[in-house]
């Protein structure tokens, strides 16, 4: 990135500073960088950028993390320490914030989302969610950081993403994904989209959208009967997707109940808010519906067939899904990208100016120890 191009996107008192500096003489100082929230470390993409503008600059940034990528970090705990001449670093921190906070607390989402639901795998669909192509890297970076935490403690975690720019970040050659409504709709019938798929892709497993008519079970045995090796082979999987403005088929409130009750009843037997109630056995992708859909496979003996759960599925409906029991074998999910953006928010403080500690007053805490 040229100059030009910081000096445009930066705040505009980081430019003056520049100025200001390299007018009156500049000094060596360290930046400590950090948030006010809990988070998971998640720095790289700052870091490559830092040391890609120090290369063009001709200097040296001395960056130092704390924490290696990956742990966790308490609020106000610094991410970074960043070092070299004011004059190269002062119009960089509006740019640097805007690489770390963010990938922070998305790192932080998933690796909650995956410890919350361990046996379950996980695939990112935040793409279409996002603000443009540099947000669309810095989520799938920071949910790749927050899985690989979560399955270093045995969780499955992200396998890996929706589109082939990013996939290299989960290790995956390249995005995941069989069909969207529109197919189906173009086909004007879930069995037959499935048939289209299988005659174009037909060394590919199958994943089926099986809300798009409203018969969830119905289309998903259908299907099923269709492709009856593929399904005992475990290569088809059912896709709940369905909207919150109506059940699942087959489901209302007093069916949600009972289907809870025959399979997780501890479930239901504490207090719950109304959105977790929402969660087990309200309208939509409900704990109450993936137990629908796992009652019916196997009653068709349809054992070996997998579930996918999508549709909001952050880390407080993981949380819900796990004390249910849910049988989730695959949850698609672009919620881990944060739902409050404030809290994405990073700071930076210089605390060093020529090696000399020196902040504003409350921030003391951003200080290095001294060295004993």
């Amino acid at each position: 990135m040229s100059d030009s191009d910081i000096a445009a996107r930066t705040d505009a008192y980081f430019n003056r500073t520049r100025e200001i500096v390299a007018k009156f003489g500049d000094a060596r100082v360290t930046y400590a960088i950090f948030l006010r929230r809990p988070v998971v470390s998640a720095p790289s993409i700052m870091v490559e950028w830092l040391q890609s503008v120090a290369r063009t600059r001709g200097q040296d940034f001395q960056i130092e993390l704390p924490h290696k990528e990956g742990a966790w970090v308490g609020a106000g705990e610094p991410l970074a320490y960043v070092t070299g001449s004011f004059v190269a670093l002062s119009d960089l921190e509006t740019l640097a914030l805007q690489k770390i906070g963010p990938a922070c607390v998305a790192a932080h989402n998933a690796y909650q989302m995956a410890m919350a639901l361990p046996n379950a795998a996980f695939l990112a669909m935040e793409a279409r969610h996002c603000a443009g192509a540099e947000m669309q890297e810095i989520m799938a970076y920071g949910c790749a950081v927050g899985s690989r935490a979560a399955q270093a403690e045995g969780a499955r975690g992200f396998i890996g993403n929706a589109n082939d720019w990013t996939a290299h970040y989960f290790g995956a050659p390249h995005g995941y994904g069989t069909m969207p409504h529109a197919l189906i709709g173009y086909a004007n019938s879930t069995l037959r989209a499935a048939e289209m798929f299988r005659e174009t892709f037909p060394d590919e497993p199958l994943t089926v959208l099986v809300d798009y008519f409203g018969r969830e079970v119905t289309d998903a045995l259908e299907v099923c009967r269709r492709f009856p090796e593929l399904a005992a082979a475990g290569r088809i999987s059912v896709r709940l997707d369905t909207h919150g403005g109506r059940y699942l088929e087959g489901l209302g409130p007093q069916e949600s109940y009972a289907v809870l009750e025959r399979n997780a009843p501890g479930a239901m037997r504490r207090y719950r808010s109304q959105r977790e109630l929402n969660y087990l056995i309200g309208t939509g992708v409900s704990a109450a519906a993936i137990w629908k859909m796992r009652e019916a496979l196997n009653e068709a003996g349809f054992g070996a067939v997998k579930i996918v759960a999508s549709s909001g599925f952050g880390v407080e409906k993981c949380s819900v899904m796990a004390d249910a029991k849910a049988p989730i074998d695959v949850v698609g999910t672009g919620s881990f990208i944060p739902e409050s953006w404030s809290e994405t928010y990073a700071t930076a403080d210089i605390v060093a100016y020529d090696g000399v500690p020196r902040v504003k007053i409350g921030r003391e805490f951003l200080l290095r120890p001294a060295k004993g």
